[in-house]
């Protein structure tokens, strides 16, 4: 049996067990005692839906992506240290608020930026190339590049739990931003991690299967986490291994995660209100208020519609850039076009949703 053969058998095994893994999850989430990783809190910023979902998506995504770990170092003897580190602490910081454990959000982004630091700096994981030379004096450095490769994780995995508060709004972003990612590597020929992004895609799939259009199960904050983590290492390592794509390329790629929490933090200082507590004028949300009127008689279509509305802008705004990719110039313009994209939709629809 060649390797294709191989690989092509790995992975059609590999997405039948995860399928059955969410299945279980789905199936038997309700049935753990006392309903502990049901979310029946309708009241919290965040929460659209108005029945108890279980927050089980992140266990069973956390048991598929290990199991990958496990096979992948039966067939290629390879250990990936970086994946198996982060994305593991982060899932597990997650996993105590779905337990119900009352952590203060101060001490929850303490907690994450301490692993985050000492785990970049001990693996190392760096980012070998930044088209933008002002930036190249910090990854000369190693204090300073570690701080700034934990801050780039931090802003990314809090994005995406950010943005995980409507049916498939997080899944299908991070299904477009792994797409991207796997095509670029495929043409690299970057074959062994084309299949890992593969193997990620995957299990996104399989979760958006019980998470879309209606709301079977929730990834939960450890879900969340652990696909922040996951989607932040594959685009710097996708960096790593293609020098000549614009680093800027991938900035954009990432944009609406990092740029939500960047802004959000921004603007509740600017408030004077806290910047770790969650309120409803996040972007997704302010959408949500404007078409939510046109579905009175049901709420769910809304709340599936504002995901694919959100997520069908992004992919229009981005696919266009892999055209322009290898160009820093072009790149970095783009990046900054969309922060103006952003500042003048989220000002229109501030001020729309205030009449």
């Amino acid at each position: 049996m060649n390797s294709d053969s191989i690989e092509t058998s790995f992975l059609l095994i590999f997405t039948l067990i995860t399928f059955f893994i969410f299945l279980i999850a789905n199936k038997y989430s309700f049935k753990i005692k006392n309903g502990i990783l049901l979310d029946r809190d309708f009241s919290k910023p965040q929460a659209f839906h108005r029945l108890a979902v279980s927050r089980s998506g992140g266990i069973a995504g956390a048991v598929a992506i290990n199991f990958f770990f496990l096979l992948n170092y039966l067939l290629y003897s390879e250990i990936l240290y970086e994946y198996i580190f982060i994305c593991n602490s982060m899932f597990f910081i997650g996993f105590l608020d779905d337990l119900k454990i009352k952590i203060s959000p101060i001490k929850r982004l303490l907690m994450m930026i301490f692993f985050l630091t000492f785990l970049i700096y001990l693996i190392p994981i760096n980012i070998s190339y930044i088209d933008l030379p002002i930036l190249a004096p910090i990854f000369e450095n190693n204090f300073f590049s570690t701080l700034f490769v934990s801050l780039c994780f931090l802003f990314i995995i809090n994005g995406a739990n950010l943005i995980d508060g409507f049916n498939g709004l997080l899944t299908i972003n991070l299904i477009i931003i792994n797409t991207i990612l796997l095509y670029i590597n495929i043409l690299s020929v970057n074959n062994e991690f084309v299949i890992f992004l593969t193997a990620q895609i995957i299990i996104l799939l399989s979760f958006l299967l019980f998470n879309f259009p209606k709301a079977k199960i929730f990834l939960g904050d450890s879900g969340s986490y652990l696909m922040g983590s996951l989607v932040a290492l594959n685009a710097i390592i996708t960096n790593n291994l293609n020098p000549d794509y614009s680093s800027f390329f991938f900035c954009i790629l990432l944009f609406y995660l990092f740029f939500e929490v960047f802004f959000s933090f921004l603007r509740k200082i600017i408030q004077n209100k806290s910047p770790v507590h969650p309120d409803r004028k996040h972007l997704h949300m302010l959408i949500y208020k404007v078409i939510s009127p046109k579905f009175e008689k049901n709420k769910d279509s809304g709340n599936y519609i504002n995901s694919i509305i959100i997520n069908t802008a992004y992919f229009i705004l981005v696919i266009p850039a892999l055209y322009f990719a290898k160009d820093p110039v072009v790149s970095r313009y783009w990046f900054f076009s969309l922060m103006i994209i952003y500042f003048f939709t989220y000002y229109k629809l501030n001020r729309l949703t205030k009449k």
